[in-house]
């Protein structure tokens, strides 16, 4: 429905890009059309840009109608600008034609005005977002490539011909994104454009976002048109892409410790324009708005830029780790969700029994929650949230009706820590200390699985090269090793021992973790074994490939240390700083205002205790200080945690500290 919406609005506006934009040699038009072919939106570049035409008309009508109201409502209704808008003076007879047509032309001037500026706004915001989408895919297809080639590799040993090796690279879009999509419109033309392999191959290398994969497709092609070794074509892009893999997280290391140093430098500069602007509050100048403004708006915009920026060069970890069974297979628990009733959700009939069964397992899953509701909260943290948001919500209206928070502006620069401390502190406390908990023993758990699978795989390629099949392989590595893995292996054996598919068992210790690394590994041995039982040299591929990513994520971490303990130390300093202000400056300028004015209110604006000097309140500006500090910690900790996992709730143990700092030298100074 809404696409039909979508369609006839586009359509609407068809005749205007006709009129305009319809020309074969249109550069807007052409760039349109390739980057559509980038972000794979299925949507003509005609039909796109009438409904980009159509957006930029809505968006202008609707600016102008709001800038022509308000400025007829600013200048006739509530008399703005009566009187001379410049210092000029004027013949009477051109004063009165300037006075006449004045409000008439500054109407006309914002309408036409803000009709363009809505126009443009309305029209290149979708070009834009294309623009995002294809380098979003460019990004993704970029980071996935090692591990794809990798997974085409080990399948071309196993027996594959690139066709097969196509369409299983094709059907593992949840561990190879973008990659995969690729892959898909290539079968996609040959299947229903009538078009073969080959050609659909190079009209994909033109159209890829990323140069690179273009580039190997290219390579690729003249190796199947040569009839050359394609395994050993696979193998030599693997290594390759690997290299540069290592290469390019050096670079966005390397620009990361940049961003550490600005970010170290810019920190300063709320402090320095605090301290600036109180200094003119001193000599009578009233700065409060420019005081809000920094401290509740410049902070954060600064922390959220950062964040921005590390987004754009950090590598992340695409995928949500879970693997599906292919069409056709055997169904496995996927554990995708909290309330996933198992392999019953799959089945859809019209038999009452299956209803019954489906309630049974509801109830057998809420009474497993219910008996150990710590280790439910261990694998879903998520859930403390409901626990703990409600518990807040009633301290604080518990606390305001009984009195004890502060209710107004005032109050709170009564009791500074006390205000403080319940409406920011006590909530950060309650509701992300038990998430934070429970989300670092989640991490825990996977991080043992994930510690010990490249040499777990090297031994499971040693034991499948002596002959053993993989599933004795498994036996032996579980009997031969220690740990979280060597017990997840012998489930693997015991499930298949008792029926399960090989590829069911794997699939379902992959979800019971849910690690976009671990899901890549899995689904290459799972994809490999389907060919054959005797695939070490597919399990040395895949060693390798975690041994990499072993490297590299050691590398990271070691690097982002640095950065973490520059950021904590200009925290610290930043801190230190606002201490001093606050006790060898505020304090002290207090108690000479105090003297001065014996307790009185008299003295140029020189108030009593806890009142002003000179016309700056002293309790206002020790809150905002506290309040500056904190969100300076706030946003030390969450960029900390970002740079060292890149996900933002890595912060949350940082934010259990960093602000903490600031609230306990507030009680002591």
């Amino acid at each position: 429905m809404v696409a039909a919406n979508a369609d006839r609005f586009a359509d609407f506006f068809f005749p205007v890009y006709k009129r305009y934009l319809d020309e074969e040699d249109n550069d807007l038009r052409l760039i349109t059309n390739k980057k559509l072919a980038e972000a794979c939106r299925p949507i003509t570049v005609e039909m796109f840009l009438s409904r980009a035409i159509g957006y930029g008309v809505v968006t202008g009508f609707l600016l102008w109608i709001t800038m022509v109201t308000g400025t007829w409502v600013a200048f006739s209704v509530l008399g703005l600008g009566q009187g001379a808008m410049t210092g000029l003076t004027f013949d009477p007879i051109v004063a009165s034609f300037i006075n006449a047509i004045k409000i008439p032309a500054l109407i006309l001037f914002s309408g036409v005005f803000s009709a363009i500026a809505g126009f443009t706004a309305g029209f290149f915001a979708p070009i834009g977002n294309l623009y995002l989408q294809s380098n979003g895919r460019a990004r993704e297809i970029g980071i996935l490539m090692p591990d794809a080639v990798a997974f085409m590799h080990a399948l071309s040993i196993g027996g594959m011909n690139q066709i097969q090796i196509f369409e299983a690279l094709a059907r593992a879009d949840e561990t190879y994104g973008e990659v995969s999509q690729e892959f898909a419109i290539i079968l996609q033309e040959t299947r229903y454009f009538g078009i073969d392999y080959r050609t659909a191959i190079r009209n994909r290398s033109v159209s890829t976002p990323d140069d690179e994969f273009g580039q190997f497709l290219t390579d690729m092609l003249s190796v199947l048109n040569s009839g050359g070794d394609l395994q050993g074509f696979l193998d030599e892009q693997r290594r390759k892409f690997m290299r540069e893999s290592t290469q390019k997280q050096e670079q966005s290391l390397e620009t990361l410790e940049l961003f550490g140093e600005m970010y170290m430098t810019l920190s300063m500069f709320p402090l320095l324009l605090i301290i600036l602007i109180v200094i003119m509050s001193m000599v009578g100048n009233s700065m409060d708005l420019y005081l809000f403004g920094i401290v509740y708006g410049l902070i954060p915009i600064i922390s959220v830029g950062f964040i921005v920026m590390i987004g754009t060069v950090k590598h992340d970890d695409p995928g949500d780790g879970i693997l599906r069974p292919d069409e056709g297979q055997a169904k496995v628990d996927k554990i995708s969700t909290a309330w996933d009733r198992g392999v019953i959700e799959d089945f859809q009939t019209p038999y009452s029994i299956m209803d019954q069964i489906r309630d049974m397992e509801g109830s057998f899953k809420a009474a497993q929650i219910l008996m150990s509701p710590l280790t439910f909260l261990r694998k879903h943290p998520e859930f403390t949230l409901l626990i703990t948001v409600p518990l807040v919500i009633i301290m604080m209206v518990y606390a305001a009706v009984i009195g004890m928070a502060p209710a107004s502006w005032a109050a709170w620069k009564e009791s500074v820590v006390w205000g403080t401390f319940l409406y920011v502190f006590m909530p950060m406390y309650i509701t992300a200390l038990p998430y934070t908990i429970a989300f670092e023993l989640k991490e825990r758990k996977r991080r043992k699985i994930t510690k010990d699978l490249s040499e777990s795989l090297r031994k499971l390629s040693s034991a499948n090269d002596t002959g053993q099949t993989l599933l004795e392989s498994f036996k032996t590595v579980a009997e031969t090793s220690t740990g979280s893995l060597a017990n997840e292996f012998e489930i693997i054996h015991t499930k298949v021992k008792m029926g399960t598919s090989m590829e069911g068992a794997l699939i379902e210790f992959n979800n019971k973790y849910q690690r976009p690394r671990l899901a890549r590994t899995i689904k290459l041995i799972s994809k490999a074994q389907e060919t054959s039982s005797q695939i070490a040299a597919v399990l040395t591929t895949a060693a390798e490939a975690s041994e990499q990513a072993d490297d590299m994520a050691r590398e990271r971490v070691s690097r982002s240390r640095m950065q973490i303990v520059i950021i904590i130390m200009t925290y610290i300093t930043l801190l230190i700083v606002m201490i001093i202000l606050k006790t060898q400056f505020l304090d002290v300028m207090a108690n000479m205002a105090n003297q001065m004015g014996g307790g009185g209110g008299g003295g140029g604006g020189v108030g009593g205790v806890g009142g002003g000097f000179s016309g700056v309140d002293v309790p206002k500006l020790s809150l905002l200080f506290l309040h500056a500090i904190t969100l300076q910690g706030m946003a030390a900790a969450a960029i900390s945690g970002y740079l060292r996992t890149g996900q933002l709730v890595n912060g949350l143990k940082f934010m259990m500290v960093l602000p903490s700092l600031a609230l306990v030298a507030w009680i002591f100074v």
